[in-house]
C-alpha cells in the first residue's frame, strides 16, 4: 500500500501542501484552452485545482488512490472522478486536454514515454496536454514515492514526436526556476 493509499499518508499530504494550487499554471492554460472545452486532470489529489478547473472547463478528474477519490466525492457528489493511473490511462473516452500539476514526476522516464504516447490517443483532434514537472537533474525516494526532476532539453526528447511544443519554460514555484510547465499540441 503506497503513502497516497492511506489516510495517513493523505492527511499529512494535505497538510504540508495546503499553500499550494496551480492557480498561476491555469491562468497560463486559459491562454491555450477555450472555456467549457473537456479536460481531465491526472492525480487530483485534494482537489485544489480541480475545483479552479471547473470553473472554466468541463473536467473529469483522476488518481491513481482510491483514497483521495473518496475524500473528494465526500463534499462533492457530482464529481466526475476515475481511479486511473498516468501511465495507462484506461479510459473510452476523449479530451480537448489533459493537466497535471506534479503528478507525472512519480512515473519513470519510461513511464512518462507511455504516458505521453497515451495521452496523445485520449486527446481529440488539436487537443492540447498541460504539465508541470520539478526541474532538476536528480532522481529522489521519499515516502517510498519515486520524485522525478527534469531539465527542458531532457523533456523534449521524451516527449519525443508525439507532440508539438506550443511552450516549456522554467518558472519559479518555491525557489527560483525550480519548476517547468509544457504546453504541448497533439499532432
Amino acid at each position: 500500500m503506497g503513502y497516497y493509499n492511506t489516510k495517513k499518508g493523505i492527511k499529512e499530504y494535505i497538510k504540508r501542501s495546503e499553500d499550494w494550487d496551480g492557480t498561476k499554471l491555469i491562468k497560463i492554460l486559459k491562454k491555450y484552452l477555450p472555456e467549457k472545452s473537456t479536460l481531465l486532470e491526472l492525480g487530483i489529489g485534494p482537489g485544489r485545482d480541480f475545483d479552479i478547473l471547473k470553473k472554466t472547463y468541463i473536467v473529469t478528474g483522476s488518481d491513481s488512490s482510491q483514497v483521495f477519490l473518496d475524500r473528494y466525492k465526500k463534499n462533492n457528489k457530482n464529481a466526475d472522478l476515475l481511479q486511473l493511473d498516468a501511465v495507462t490511462i484506461p479510459i473510452d473516452r476523449k479530451f480537448d486536454c489533459i493537466y497535471s500539476n506534479k503528478v507525472l514526476h512519480h512515473l519513470t522516464k519510461t513511464e512518462l514515454k507511455k504516458s505521453f504516447a497515451r495521452q496523445k490517443e485520449v486527446l481529440n483532434q488539436n487537443g492540447i496536454v498541460f504539465h508541470c514537472f520539478w526541474k532538476g537533474d536528480k532522481v529522489e525516494k521519499k515516502r517510498g514515492l519515486l520524485f522525478m526532476y527534469y531539465e527542458i532539453d531532457v523533456l523534449k526528447k521524451i516527449i519525443g514526436n508525439n507532440f508539438d511544443v506550443m511552450e516549456i519554460k522554467a518558472f519559479t514555484e518555491m525557489e527560483k526556476d525550480d519548476s517547468i510547465y509544457v504546453v504541448l499540441k497533439k499532432n
